[in-house]
């Protein structure tokens, strides 16, 4: 393939991350007034499309693979890296603050924290793998009628809505259920 092509998808790529990477430089920007952490998470993210920004301009301006790929790679372990001291650093200030409310009220011991997005995760992404295990079994066998090619692309569509009924209902439920603050 070559070199223009992938550079003008990876530019148009960048350009259409400005979803995400024009609230971070507003975040940057805030500067004392947002936590730490969101602050290194806006530099993660705004590291992580820049890089790609690069790589599109070295696809252009460069021949052979090796400089974009090193830029990717660097580019990559930095957002990484900025990501992963973000996440530390929040469950610091969670962690502070937490204890900044008990000292508040004592006698009151703080709310729990909220585990149904990790059951959600769980759930869908069980679904998601079912599925595609469902599916990928249902193509092996090599369907040779109609309704045996019905089948194989109805199953894994309703092992996924099942999970995701499933994934509803439990955040329901737990969202019924929690006192009011």
């Amino acid at each position: 393939m070559p070199h223009p092509v992938p550079a003008l998808a990876t530019a148009a790529v960048a350009a259409s991350g400005c979803v995400w990477y024009l609230p971070a430089l507003a975040d940057l920007r805030a500067g004392a007034d947002r936590p730490l952490s969101r602050r290194v998470r806006a530099a993660s993210c705004v590291t992580a499309w820049a890089t790609a920004a690069a790589v599109a301009g070295l696809l252009l301006a460069v021949d052979g693979r090796r400089p974009p790929l090193a830029t990717a790679a660097a580019g990559t372990l930095a957002a990484t890296a900025l990501r992963v001291w973000a996440a530390v650093r929040h469950h610091q200030e969670t962690a502070e603050a937490a204890r900044h409310w008990t000292e508040l009220s004592p006698s009151q011991p703080p709310p729990a924290p909220d585990r149904t997005r990790h059951v959600v995760a769980v759930l869908i992404t069980t679904g998601l793998a079912t599925a595609a295990i469902t599916g990928a079994l249902g193509l092996a066998e090599g369907p040779d009628t109609p309704a045996a090619w019905f089948t194989t692309i109805t199953t894994p569509a309703a092992i996924l809505a099942l999970f995701v009924a499933l994934a509803a209902a439990h955040t329901r439920a737990t969202h019924h259920r929690r006192p009011p603050r």
